[in-house]
């Protein structure tokens, strides 16, 4: 059992880290970690139909046009119809967008993924194995995940998955 607890220890930080880094996120630059990998997706100059930011973050098209929405009621964003196809429809930063994404604090998975790439490809295959196998512990193998360090559902049906995942109440 001293091994399990120093797993679920380890499990506790990791979730802390993420949580710590959310709250200091949002208290820095008002933004949620989500919110602020759009903003970095469309980096000045950039325009992506809402489609292509939802397949780059691995988020269903719901939760990243309520992603869209939030960012344009603060004038970070802005929709433009498509020049040659007027149904399409494109995101674009704004200047207020370009000068919150230039002030945001560096998130915690730019930092993960940093030093996770300075490993040796086998020890990266046998962390992700690993994670996977624990994931596989907790039945959350069919959890929808994007590969975003947040806390927090990002959309209600995120927020129903989790429910799902949770053991029963006894």
């Amino acid at each position: 059992m001293e091994t399990a607890n120093a797993v679920l220890v380890a499990l506790r930080r990791i979730i802390r880290a993420t949580d710590f880094s959310a709250k200091y996120l949002a208290r820095e630059s008002e933004l949620t970690t989500s919110q602020l990998l759009v903003l970095q997706l469309l980096e000045p100059g950039r325009e992506m139909k809402i489609g292509d930011i939802a397949k780059n973050m691995n988020l269903n098209q719901a939760t990243v046009t309520t992603i869209i929405d939030r960012l344009e009621e603060r004038g970070l964003v802005k929709r433009n119809k498509g020049k040659q196809d007027r149904r399409q429809v494109f995101v674009d930063l704004t200047v207020h967008g370009s000068e919150v994404l230039e002030q945001a604090p560096k998130l915690l998975q730019a930092v993960f993924l940093e030093n996770f790439g300075k490993l040796a490809d086998w020890e990266q295959t046998y962390i992700l194995s690993a994670l996977e196998r624990v994931a596989s512990l907790m039945n959350a193998t069919f959890l929808d995940a994007s590969p975003v360090l947040d806390i927090g559902a990002v959309d209600r049906q995120a927020e129903k998955q989790a429910r799902l995942a949770a053991p029963p109440d006894p």
